[in-house]
C-alpha cells in the first residue's frame, strides 16, 4: 500500500501532467501579447479605500508580458505606485509586483473576457532622508476582466485585481506608518484597477 509520500509525489506528477497537456493544447493557436497599462490601487494598505469616490489615488503602472490562446493563455506582469500609503511630507513609500498568471480567456469573436490568478513577489519601500527599508513579500494575486480588439493586433484591455502577501510586513523600521494608513502586524494587501491598450503578435 502506498504511503503518504508517494501518493503526494503521484498527486504532483498527475496535476503537472494536466497543466502540460493543457498547455500543450492550446500553444498552437495562442499569440503573444504586450499590454502597457494604467491604473490605480484602492482598498487594504492603500491610500484610496474604495473602488470609487476616491480622491487620493495614487496611479500604478506598468506592463504585461504573454501569450493567450481561444481558451487559456499566460502573463508575466510587472507594475509599480509611488506614495503607495498615501503622501507624507518626511517619508516616500513605493509598491512594485512582478507576477506570473496563469489566464482562462475564452473567445468571443473580438471579445476575450478573462480570469487570472498567480504567484509572484511584492516589494515594499519606504525612506526618508536619512534612510530607505526595503522588504520583498512572496505573494499572490486574482481578478479579472475583458479585453477587446478592433483587429487582429490591437485592442483595449481592463481588468480588477487583488494581491495578497503571504507574510506579515514588518513596520519596525517605518517610524511614520501611522500617519500613512498602515499599522504593524499585518499583510500586505490591496485591489487595484488598470486599463490599457493591447498588441498580439
Amino acid at each position: 500500500m502506498p504511503n503518504q509520500a508517494t501518493v503526494r509525489r503521484r498527486s504532483l506528477l498527475f496535476l503537472f501532467a494536466a497543466l502540460f497537456s493543457v498547455g500543450s493544447a492550446g500553444r498552437a493557436s495562442a499569440e503573444g501579447f504586450i499590454s502597457p497599462f494604467i491604473g490605480y490601487n484602492f482598498g487594504g494598505k492603500a491610500g484610496c479605500q474604495q473602488i470609487t469616490n476616491c480622491e487620493d489615488k495614487h496611479a500604478n503602472y506598468g506592463v504585461a508580458l504573454g501569450a493567450v490562446g481561444s481558451i487559456i493563455g499566460f502573463e508575466a506582469e510587472f507594475a509599480y505606485t509611488n506614495d503607495f500609503f498615501g503622501q507624507s511630507s518626511n517619508q516616500t513609500s513605493n509598491v512594485w509586483t512582478l507576477m506570473g498568471n496563469f489566464m482562462v480567456a475564452p473567445k468571443f469573436g473580438p471579445i476575450q473576457p478573462y480570469g487570472l490568478a498567480g504567484l509572484g513577489l511584492i516589494r515594499s519601500s519606504v525612506g526618508n532622508s536619512n534612510s530607505t527599508t526595503d522588504q520583498n513579500q512572496f505573494g499572490y494575486d486574482v481578478g479579472g476582466g475583458l479585453m477587446a480588439f478592433f483587429n487582429q493586433h490591437v485592442g483595449v484591455r481592463g481588468d480588477i485585481r487583488y494581491y495578497h502577501s503571504f507574510n506579515v510586513l514588518d513596520t519596525s523600521n517605518f517610524p511614520n506608518l501611522p500617519a500613512l494608513n498602515l499599522g504593524g502586524g499585518q499583510k500586505l494587501d490591496y485591489g487595484r484597477a488598470a486599463i490599457g491598450v493591447v498588441f498580439k503578435f
